[in-house]
């Protein structure tokens, strides 16, 4: 039997209700999927508040939860600003796959150049479910909870996650 394996990469910051519908629709068409946390070098900072460690933990905790762990890699992929030579580092880092799942023009492009097939994800409210805009309302005070599934919503706030965007915002 021929298993088939897409990846998915992402920040995850945070992991939100877009990334979930991401990959159950990867899964619908694929045996496996490999969850590639990217920028997994940077933390502490507006773009990137979480670590690696954290990212993968809920990750791995929101895939137990849903009964889709044994589907699925979980693999962190440093940033090496050299885009055209970070696919390479991608599939060193990542268990083999067969294609690639990404709304990133520049991804598609990186990975369609050497070669590896590329399907274009379909968005999920993309004006809502960005980490960019979750992390700006809890900046601006307003509801930001409701776009995270609840066992990711239980780690953030073992992570002190928003108060953690509040003291970096401040910081600068």
């Amino acid at each position: 039997m021929n298993m088939t394996r897409g990846l998915f990469i992402g920040r995850f910051q945070p992991f939100h209700r877009g990334h979930e519908k991401v990959i159950y629709d990867i899964l619908s068409k694929e045996d496996e999927i490999v969850i590639a946390i990217g920028s997994s070098q940077d933390s502490y900072s507006l773009n990137n508040p979480l670590t690696a460690g954290e990212r993968y933990e809920i990750i791995r905790r929101y895939l137990i939860e849903k009964g889709i762990w044994d589907r699925a890699y979980l693999v962190t992929i440093p940033d090496i600003n050299e885009n055209l030579i970070w696919p390479l580092r991608v599939i060193e880092y990542a268990p083999k796959f067969d294609r690639v799942y990404t709304g990133n023009k520049l991804v598609k492009m990186l990975f369609n150049h050497i070669g590896v097939p590329v399907v274009e994800v379909e968005f999920y409210n993309r004006e809502l479910y960005q980490g960019r805009i979750i992390r700006q309302k809890i900046l601006n005070g307003e509801p930001w909870e409701i776009y995270i599934p609840d066992i990711v919503l239980e780690y953030l706030k073992r992570f002190d996650f928003a108060n953690r965007i509040i003291q970096l915002a401040n910081n600068k």
